[in-house]
């Protein structure tokens, strides 16, 4: 087939399919790079990395960042452009990628959105509140009785104030319970009625493709990919990032890879736990983002194996992607 450099098919001009962007999604190790640097080829494309620790400086091997001559080749967007230590949340990311896509449509590019990231993805496509800016002496007094009570009292408060939320947050992520103690506190709502207020009008139509995985195919290209990046060099990265001044306190480096490595280096993971301890975590993270997807109705999955080549997927997205009847633009 061949694509015009605004994304819709030859002599399909003005059909609408240059206000659609696909997205493509799944966990770690689905092969998301790959595809969207295909995709991004056979439709003129620049991508937009929705992941949230890919926009951090000197964090490579730990996130399985585009190589420089990948990015060479297309243009990338949200990728070492922060230091570690600069805050960056979903929220920011929904309302810059959406300036994004349309500076790219500006160009007579098409945007392509690529990554496992699922909340910076939503607030992407639906918008994501944000809430009222942090009150440090609230948090203080929280992060307080978590030091010294641990976390199950906070979680049990917010049980009790807003038990939507409480049912969907992570609970080993403390950062996420005060932050919805905070909202409630700093407006007298719940973060679960802040979030179920009336969507963003988006100018654009995002199309969603899952890249889908047997189970144990997905846990052994996770598994192969740890060994990777540990014999790529985690580990020096890591010690690299601690000699920077950038420790585990911060937000960008508590992930899968940074916290086994940073752990290993404490003396906390002797040599040979520490891999066994990425593998499995990994896998969970990936059980996860295949947990929060899933829930999405609106992805069509793409079926992968090992005997399909990135180029055959790109191709399959591509067709189906052209074949999507385009909805009007508000």
């Amino acid at each position: 087939m061949v694509v015009t450099a605004h994304g819709g098919a030859a002599g399909e001009e003005g059909s609408g399919l240059s206000r659609r962007v696909p997205v493509i999604v799944g966990p770690t190790a689905s092969g998301k790079t790959g595809v969207a640097l295909v995709l991004a080829e056979i439709l003129g494309g620049e991508i937009i990395s929705a992941d949230s620790r890919q926009i951090y400086r000197f964090l490579d091997v730990g996130t399985a960042k585009p190589t420089p001559a990948q990015r060479g080749l297309i243009r990338h967007h949200f990728i070492d452009e922060l230091n570690p230590d600069e805050e960056f949340n979903a929220g920011r990311f929904g309302e810059m990628g959406r300036k994004a896509v349309d500076q790219i449509f500006a160009r007579g590019r098409l945007p392509i959105v690529a990554g496992g990231s699922g909340l910076y993805i939503r607030s992407l496509i639906d918008g994501l509140f944000e809430g009222p800016g942090a009150d440090p002496e609230f948090r203080d007094l929280l992060e307080d009785r978590i030091r010294r009570g641990g976390l199950p009292d906070l979680l049990e408060e917010l049980r009790r104030l807003d038990p939507v939320t409480a049912s969907r947050i992570d609970p080993t992520k403390p950062r996420r319970v005060v932050r919805a103690l905070e909202v409630i506190h700093a407006t007298g709502r719940s973060l679960s009625s802040h979030q179920s207020a009336p969507k963003i009008e988006l100018s654009f139509v995002p199309v969603l493709f899952g890249l889908l995985w047997e189970r144990k195919d997905l846990y052994r290209r996770i598994d192969s990919r740890c060994d990777r990046m540990l014999s790529g060099g985690l580990l020096e990265e890591a010690a690299s990032l601690q000699q920077r001044g950038y420790g585990m306190n911060l937000n960008a480096l508590n992930t899968v890879g940074y916290k086994e490595a940073f752990a290993l280096l404490r003396g906390e993971l002797s040599p040979g736990e520490m891999p066994a301890e990425f593998r499995k975590n990994s896998r969970r993270y990936a059980k996860r983002q295949m947990t929060w997807f899933r829930r999405d109705g609106r992805v069509r999955w793409i079926g992968m194996n090992e005997q399909r080549v990135e180029g055959d997927v790109a191709g399959e997205i591509a067709r189906e992607f052209c074949r999507v009847p385009a909805p009007e633009i508000p």
